[in-house]
């Protein structure tokens, strides 16, 4: 797997403003969506991966679309640009063929 110029996150409390993050991030920058990532608190952070700027605006939506939903905005967001490469043993937990329950036919 190659390492990924930056990393994008999005931390929400609750389902529906982590979706509406990761919607909103996916649609405002060239990023693909990692995964997502669910505390047993009810945070659940998005993760996208891309190029610097990419990571930062999308970044910016998604915190922008949290805070249009709620007023409030996301608990945490942050870009980690150049992530180190050992960072790839966490952010691959949460990728999303790992978390769904089932295969795609």
């Amino acid at each position: 797997m190659a390492r990924p110029q930056a990393l994008g996150l999005v931390e929400t409390f609750g389902i529906v403003f982590c979706i509406e993050a990761a919607d909103a991030m996916c649609k405002a920058a060239d990023v693909e969506l990692v995964g997502f990532e669910n505390t047993a608190s009810g945070y659940i952070s998005a993760l996208v991966e891309g190029d610097v700027g990419a990571c930062k605006t999308a970044v910016a939506a998604g915190v922008k679309a949290v805070t249009d939903m709620n007023g409030t905005g996301p608990y945490s967001s942050c870009v980690i640009a150049r992530p180190h490469e050992d960072l790839q043993k966490i952010t691959k937990i949460y990728t999303l063929e790992d978390l769904l329950p089932y295969t795609e036919e």
